[in-house]
């Protein structure tokens, strides 16, 4: 399966030789505010299935001090995907063109989720990230 993806003025392309799996609804303070949203929405992939179309050099990133962070578009602000020490280790699902064949399994962080936010009932929720991830 071929996935591919792209930022909201199009300017960052890119594609994935594989599946999407894991997709996780995150509702940390952090996500919300990369995000500008109640929560994240994204999904792991392998990093070797992952690769740029175009656009590259437009990407910028933030790393955090554990090496874990997310890679945006400079024109658009696109948030496109996370990475781990530089590498492309998943995607958020808004940048996904197409069904992608994956649904959310699990909302994460819903301990300091937004007071206004609702999540619908019926999916797995964790206050914190959850132990099997750990």
């Amino acid at each position: 399966m071929v996935i591919n993806g792209s930022c909201f003025c199009g300017s960052i392309k890119y594609k994935i030789d594989g599946a999407l799996k894991d997709a996780i609804s995150c509702h940390c303070s952090m996500c919300r505010k990369a995000f500008s949203s109640q929560a994240s929405a994204f999904a792991r992939i392998n990093p070797d299935d992952f690769s740029w179309l175009s656009g590259e050099n437009l990407l910028s990133t933030y790393e955090s001090k554990t090496g874990d962070g997310v890679q945006f578009c400079s024109k658009c602000g696109s948030t496109l995907c996370g990475t781990n020490k530089g590498e492309v280790m998943g995607v958020t699902l808004g940048c996904v063109e197409g069904d992608p064949k994956i649904e959310i399994g699990r909302h994460i962080f819903v301990g300091s989720k937004s007071t206004w936010e609702v999540i619908p009932e019926g999916v797995p929720q964790y206050d914190e990230w959850p132990t099997e991830n750990t």
